[in-house]
C-alpha cells in the first residue's frame, strides 16, 4: 500500500510542478491524474498496484466533502446576505453552460452527420 500512495503522490507532485513551471491554466492534480492514466496504459501491472488504494479512497470519498459543508455552515450569514445573487449566478451559469453544450453538440452533429 505504501508503494501505491507513493505513486499517487508522485504523479500529483509531477503534475503540480509541471503546471507551476509552465504556467498552465490547469490544476496540477488533474495533470497528475492524466499522467497516472498514461502510466497505467503504458504499464498495465501498475493498475493492480494502485487498485486497492484507489478503491479505498473512493469508498470514503464522502469524507472529503465534510470540510466544504463545514465552510458553508460557518459562513451561513454570507449565504443569507448574498443568497439572491448566489442563486441568480447559479441559475445563469447553469443555463449558459447548458446552452453552450447544446450549441456545440448541434454543431458537431452537423459536421459528422452524413449528407443525403
Amino acid at each position: 500500500m505504501l508503494h501505491a500512495i507513493a505513486i499517487l503522490l508522485a504523479c500529483q507532485l509531477a503534475g503540480q510542478v509541471t503546471v507551476t513551471a509552465l504556467g498552465l491554466a490547469l490544476p496540477g492534480p488533474v495533470l497528475g491524474m492524466a499522467l497516472l492514466a498514461g502510466l497505467m496504459l503504458a504499464f498495465p501491472a501498475l493498475h493492480e498496484v494502485v487498485r486497492g488504494l484507489a478503491e479505498g479512497l473512493l469508498a470514503h470519498l464522502s469524507l472529503l466533502f465534510v470540510p466544504a459543508g463545514v465552510g458553508v455552515v460557518a459562513h451561513l450569514h454570507l449565504l443569507g446576505e448574498n443568497g439572491i445573487a448566489l442563486l441568480a449566478a447559479l441559475v445563469v451559469s447553469t443555463l449558459a453552460g447548458l446552452t453552450v453544450s447544446v450549441l456545440v453538440f448541434a454543431g458537431v452533429l452537423r459536421l459528422v452527420e452524413p449528407r443525403s
